[in-house]
């Protein structure tokens, strides 16, 4: 069953150069216990489309279409009273950057009692020692609750956040790059002790991130956007060792494995589009080295694929062609010169 589905999700920012469509469009959805991997460049939706599920998203955005339903509640037709209830207690984020999440003024526990205090989940008594629980979980010292942001590291701190986000066991965690500006070995610890959270309080999370590498790890789902479009959907393991659009190709050729043999990182020419004015038909299309006319002029929808994946692509019949031609520099080098 659903325990989140977002239905034809549009959002546009009012910007002084006109409307910014970050998000157009956009349909997936969340099972119980699920994991799923938003993925894609900086600015393709991915962060709008996680602030819109929890109404955090800023003045000047404003949601022109669509539903986000949390267990069959529409979620857009809540007064900011009622979603003041559901976020943080049933839906929770852990932000991109933990040093802005943490009032510098404010100890760690004094942060955690705070989200405790608006959900009258936890008895004052009870709270220090629910605190300490909550540290050794994220594998931080007890006693060290009452410290201040400043005196913990980056790791430290990304860790006390996701103590304080899983202080009331929210059912869907949306983990915003959780491990931005963190070196590889704390990366994996933050990233493993997530996953054993997730595995003891039987969570939904979903994914935000640019690097495959963690979706392969910690997602069984996978969804690719570009510049504001949702390209491809469906299992993981799937959608890496057999994708279909080619822009999801192109992403996996800036992944490189530790294992396997040894290969060449192969960028994709050109940058994403303007969303003010973005191109007709596939948005990937001036980038994408197998575009034809009908590219330009006509906007894929998505289809299914295979058992569970979708993908936008009007030539995703010819994927094993294009899966081949995708793995060779010379073909992206033609687009680029083009």
């Amino acid at each position: 069953m659903a325990i989140l589905e977002i239905r034809d999700l549009s959002v546009v920012y009012q910007t002084l150069e006109g409307g910014v469509g970050a998000v157009d469009r956009v349909s997936f959805s969340l099972e119980e216990g699920q994991s799923l991997g938003l993925v894609g460049e900086s600015g393709c939706g991915k962060t709008t489309t996680g602030k819109a599920i929890l109404g955090l998203l800023p003045k000047n955005a404003r949601i022109t279409k669509g539903a986000i339903l949390y267990k069959g509640r529409d979620l857009l037709k809540l007064d900011p009273g009622e979603m003041r209830t559901v976020r943080g207690k049933e839906i929770a984020m852990i932000p991109q950057s933990a040093m802005n999440a943490l009032d510098p003024v404010y100890r760690i526990s004094e942060f955690i009692i705070e989200g405790m205090n608006a959900h009258r989940e936890v008895a004052s008594g009870a709270q220090p020692e629910r605190i300490r629980e909550l540290f050794a979980s994220v594998g931080l010292e007890g006693g060290r609750i009452h410290d201040y942001p400043h005196m913990f590291s980056g790791g430290m701190r990304q860790r006390a956040v996701i103590a304080a986000v899983f202080a009331l066991q929210p059912s869907v965690i949306i983990a915003d790059e959780p491990t931005t500006a963190l070196d590889v070995i704390v990366q994996d610890q933050v990233l493993m002790q997530l996953s054993e959270l997730i595995r003891k309080t039987n969570a939904s999370l979903i994914v935000i991130t640019h690097d495959i590498g963690i979706v392969s790890e910690q997602c069984k789902k996978m969804a690719v956007m570009y510049a504001g479009k949702l390209v491809e959907i469906g299992p993981t393991a799937g959608i890496i060792l057999k994708p279909y659009h080619p822009y999801t190709m192109g992403l996996q050729n800036g992944f490189v494995g530790v294992r396997g043999e040894l290969k060449n990182i192969i960028s994709i020419p050109g940058v994403p589009p303007s969303l003010i004015d973005p191109p007709s038909g596939c948005r990937f299309h001036p980038r994408c080295p197998f575009a034809e006319n009908r590219c330009s002029q006509e906007e894929p929808a998505l289809e299914q694929a295979a058992d569970g994946h979708q993908v936008a692509c009007h030539f995703f019949r010819q994927h094993s062609a294009i899966r081949i031609a995708a793995g060779k520099p010379e073909t992206w080098k033609r687009k680029s010169l083009s």
